[in-house]
C-alpha cells in the first residue's frame, strides 16, 4: 500500500466516502487511489465548486466530505466557499497535493506557502511527512472535521508521500469531540429570565433549528410566551406546513431594530447576539436595544436539545403544546412575477421534503419570509456572505440526499461565480433545479449605494460596475453547455408551472427568472 492509497483507506474507514476533487500533476497518485470502490469521486471544474459542494454535503449528511486541490492555487480557488463551510460549522477534509519533498528546494513556479493559506481559515492544518504518517494524520482529520461544530481540516500532502510505501502503518480510531452537556446553572438562570415576564426572544441557529429542538422550544414558547426566531442566515432550518415556525431576523439594520424592539432579553442557541451585516453610517453595528441583556442557553458546541429538554424539565412545561406553522393558502400565481408572486410560485413548487438553498438576495429577501407554511422542507442559506455559494452547496445536498429535490435559488450576479456546478450536477444526474433571478445587475449594490451615503443613486460610472447586461448572459445556453435542460420564464405562473415541471424529473434543471 502507497502513501495515496492509505489515505483514501482511511477515510473510507472513517465513514468519509465522498471526494469532491480537480486534481493536478501533484495528486495523481491520489488520483489513482480514488479507485477504491467504496470512495465516490465527484470531478469539479473548479475548486469553489469542491469546497461549496463539501459543505452543502455536510450540511445534510451531517458528515464530512473529503476535497481534492491542487497545490496552493487549487487551495485558493476554494478558500470563499471554505469562508463560507466555516462560518455554517460545515466540517470537511481538505486534501492538498504538494510538490516532492525533494522539488520544494528549486522554487518551481507553482511552489506557494500553503500552511499560509490554509490556517486563517481551517481549524486544523498539518503537512504530512512521510507516507507511514498518512493514515494516522487522515484519521486525525477526520475526527477533528466531525467534530460539533463542524471544523475544517486540512492535509497537506507532499508528492512523494503519495507514491512511497506506506508499510503497515495503522490508523487509529479516534473518537470525535462528542456534543458537550449546558451548565446547568446557566439553564437555571434562564428559566428565571422566562418566568419573569419581560420580553424575551430565543434565537436558535446551528442543530436547534432541526425538528427535535424545535418541538422543545415550541414548548417553550408556549408555557411562556417568549418569542422563538433565527438569524437572517442559517446554515439549515427544518421548515414549513406542520413544524414549529420561526421569525427570521430581517436582514437590513431598520427593520432589524424594529423586529427586536421591546425585546429584554435576547437567548441563543449555538448562535451570538444580531449584528448588522456591514457597518452603515450613523447606524448601530448590534441590533439589541441598549439595555437589552442576553443570555446563552448553549453554546456553539454543546447539546442544544438537552439544553432545550433541560428548560423544559426547569420550568415544568413538559405538557406545553407547541404551535405549529399552517398550510400556505393555496394560491395560483399569475401575471407579473414580483416578491409576493414569486412567493406564491415557490409555495406551489416547493416538493414534499425538498431542500431550498437560497441566495435569491435581492428577489428572495422578502419572498421566502412568505413560505413558511410551504410543504416541510429544509433552508440552507449563505452565512458567510460570499457570493458564489448556492450551485456548489446545492449539487453537495443533492448528492447528500438523492432521493430529494434540491432547488437552488441564486441571483444571475452570484451564478456566474460557480456555474461550472452546473457540469457536474449533469455529470452526476443529480436532482437540481436551479432557479436564475436574471435582472442583469448586482441590483442589491444599488440599495447599498444610498444606504452607505455613496449618493442617491449611482452615477453613469458607477453604473457600469454594477450592471451586467452588457452583454446579456444568455444562461439557456449556459446550461445547455453543460448538459443542463433549461427553461426561460418571465410570469408567475410561467415559474410555478417550470419548478413543478422540474419537479418530475430525475437529473438538473435550469429555469432561467427574467425580471424587468
Amino acid at each position: 500500500m502507497n502513501g495515496a492509497q492509505s489515505l483514501v483507506t482511511t477515510l473510507v474507514d472513517h465513514g468519509v466516502d465522498v471526494c469532491f476533487a480537480n486534481p493536478g500533476t501533484s495528486e495523481m497518485h491520489f488520483l489513482a487511489a480514488l479507485g477504491d470502490p467504496r470512495m465516490r469521486g465527484v470531478l469539479c471544474l473548479f475548486e469553489g465548486v469542491c469546497t461549496g459542494a463539501a459543505d452543502g454535503y455536510y450540511r445534510m449528511a451531517d458528515k464530512p466530505a473529503a476535497t481534492l486541490l491542487h497545490l496552493g492555487p487549487g487551495l485558493a480557488n476554494g478558500l470563499a466557499n471554505i469562508h463560507n463551510a466555516r462560518r455554517a460549522s460545515s466540517g470537511m477534509v481538505n486534501v492538498v497535493g504538494e510538490h516532492a519533498t525533494k522539488h520544494l528546494k528549486f522554487d518551481a513556479p507553482l511552489t506557494s506557502d500553503i500552511e499560509g493559506l490554509a490556517r486563517p481559515l481551517s481549524h486544523w492544518v498539518r503537512r504530512g511527512g512521510s507516507a507511514e504518517t498518512i493514515a494516522w494524520d487522515t484519521a486525525m482529520a477526520v475526527a477533528k472535521a466531525s467534530e460539533h461544530p463542524g471544523q475544517i481540516a486540512t492535509l497537506i500532502l507532499p508528492g512523494d508521500t503519495a507514491w512511497q510505501d506506506a508499510g503497515g502503518a495503522i490508523a487509529p480510531s479516534p473518537v470525535a469531540q462528542g456534543r458537550k452537556a449546558p451548565d446547568p446553572e446557566r439553564i437555571a438562570q434562564v428559566a428565571k429570565v422566562l418566568r419573569s415576564g419581560e420580553p424575551t426572544m430565543l434565537i436558535l441557529a446551528n442543530k436547534a433549528c432541526r425538528i427535535e429542538p424545535l418541538e422543545l422550544a415550541g414548548k417553550v414558547a408556549a408555557g411562556t410566551g417568549c418569542r422563538l426566531a433565527s438569524q437572517f442566515f442559517t446554515n439549515r432550518i427544518e421548515r414549513g406546513a406542520g413544524r414549529v415556525p420561526l421569525e427570521r431576523i430581517p436582514y437590513s439594520v431598520a427593520p432589524a431594530l424594529k423586529f427586536l424592539q421591546g425585546t429584554r432579553h435576547i437567548v441563543t442557541l449555538e448562535t451570538k447576539e444580531p449584528v448588522a451585516f456591514f457597518s452603515y453610517p450613523g447606524l448601530p453595528s448590534l441590533l439589541k436595544e441598549p439595555g437589552t441583556q442576553v443570555h446563552s442557553l448553549s453554546e456553539p458546541d454543546e447539546d442544544s436539545t438537552l439544553a432545550l429538554q433541560m428548560l423544559i424539565d426547569e420550568l415544568g412545561l413538559g405538557n406545553a403544546q407547541a404551535q405549529y406553522q399552517p398550510s400556505a393558502e393555496v394560491v395560483v400565481p399569475s401575471g407579473k412575477l414580483d416578491p409576493i408572486s414569486i412567493a406564491h410560485a415557490l409555495c406551489a413548487g416547493i416538493p414534499e421534503n425538498g431542500i431550498v438553498v437560497d441566495e435569491s438576495l435581492t428577489s428572495g429577501r422578502e419572498s421566502m419570509s412568505y413560505t413558511l407554511g410551504a410543504r416541510p422542507h429544509d433552508m440552507i442559506n449563505n452565512l458567510g456572505g460570499s457570493i458564489g455559494y448556492s450551485p456548489p452547496v446545492a449539487t453537495g445536498a443533492a448528492l447528500a440526499c438523492p432521493d430529494r429535490r434540491t432547488i437552488c435559488l441564486v441571483g444571475d450576479g452570484s451564478a456566474m461565480y460557480t456555474i461550472q456546478a452546473l457540469w457536474t450536477q449533469a455529470r452526476e444526474q443529480l436532482p437540481v433545479t436551479t432557479v436564475v433571478f436574471a435582472n442583469n445587475t448586482y441590483n442589491i449594490l444599488k440599495a447599498e449605494y444610498s444606504n452607505m451615503g455613496a449618493g442617491d443613486r449611482p452615477s453613469e460610472a458607477a453604473l457600469t460596475m454594477i450592471d451586467i447586461d452588457r452583454p446579456t448572459i444568455d444562461w439557456l445556453s449556459m446550461g445547455k453547455a453543460m448538459g443542463v435542460p433549461g427553461v426561460q420564464v418571465d410570469t408567475a405562473e410561467g415559474l410555478a408551472k417550470a419548478l413543478l415541471d422540474a419537479n418530475g424529473e430525475a437529473g438538473p434543471r435550469l429555469i432561467e427568472v427574467k425580471l424587468y
